[in-house]
């Protein structure tokens, strides 16, 4: 039984292989085939030909002529500003008019939040360096 089941997975994995190997084939060699140095650069040339061929293949097939293209290029780069501008303008007009774009909440924060380990290394010690309404309050009891 179980020599049967290991037959049965090694055909299997020797027919994905197979199936792998074959999937893995390119239509266009990128390199030439090992041989002499003349086989080899005719193999090439001959590559670089069929490549040439195919791809003028494909030009002909798209009768389009080079004002066709770029006519239908800018076609598309104003139809791209077209949508574009009005987007951009309407979320930077939401953006200013509807967002509150709060940083900090007004008012004294809770306790777990204003945990100092240590003091600052400047003049306030209990004032963060861009709290202006502590450092004025700390500047106000120094001088008075």
């Amino acid at each position: 039984m179980f020599a049967a089941r290991a037959l049965t997975r090694s055909g299997l994995a020797a027919t994905r292989r197979t199936a792998f190997q074959t999937a893995q084939r390119r239509s266009n060699q990128t390199v030439p085939k090992l041989g002499s140095v003349e086989e080899m650069e005719a193999e090439a040339i001959a590559q670089l030909r069929a490549r040439v061929r195919r791809q003028k293949e494909i030009m002909d097939a798209t009768q389009h002529s080079e004002t066709e293209e770029i006519a239908e290029m800018w076609k598309w780069i104003k139809i791209s500003f077209v949508v574009a501008v009005p987007v951009c303008v309407l979320s930077i007009a939401k953006d200013v008019l509807f967002v509150d774009h709060v940083h900090r909440p007004h008012g004294p924060l809770p306790d777990y939040m204003e945990i100092q380990v240590k003091e600052f290394p400047w003049e306030c010690e209990t004032c963060a360096l861009f709290d202006l309404e502590c450092w004025k309050k700390c500047r106000a009891e120094q001088e008075g």
